[in-house]
């Protein structure tokens, strides 16, 4: 049974819980519990990372296996902590890949720019040269 640890800021959309399931074949996810949600959304640009990241490290290892998915997307370099770790862990990082729709509209003789953002489908991080 595959899960998917959800380690960022948002909430899961439809379209993102369908392809888990239908594409990736999870049949769990799993949020952050309040307080690595709390933490996660407001990593500080002051100071390490190190005891943070260790925290959520501690959080994947008692939620994951081999082969299970984390969406990780947040802070870059907490970011790329995580989805390092999981790298050499054997948990498979993804990260949520986005359309961005542009439209220019005239209301009441004022331009009006508006970007919609529209998701696409999950993208494994990977190395590409070793």
């Amino acid at each position: 049974m595959k899960r998917m640890l959800l380690i960022f800021s948002h909430n899961l959309t439809a379209e993102q819980k369908e392809e888990g399931e239908e594409n990736l074949s999870v049949k769990e996810f799993i949020s952050l519990p309040n307080d690595l949600q709390s933490l996660w959304s407001q990593i500080s640009p002051e100071g390490e990372i190190d005891e943070k990241a260790g925290f959520f490290i501690e959080w994947i290892k008692n939620h994951a296996e081999k082969g299970d998915f984390a969406l990780i997307q947040g802070e870059f370099g907490m970011t790329f902590a995580l989805v390092d770790w999981c790298l050499r862990e054997g948990i498979v990082p993804v990260y949520s890949t986005t359309k961005r729709v542009y439209e220019q509209i005239e209301e009441d003789g004022k331009i009006v720019n508006r970007h919609v953002f529209r998701y696409v489908r999950f993208r494994e991080y990977k190395r590409l040269y070793n």
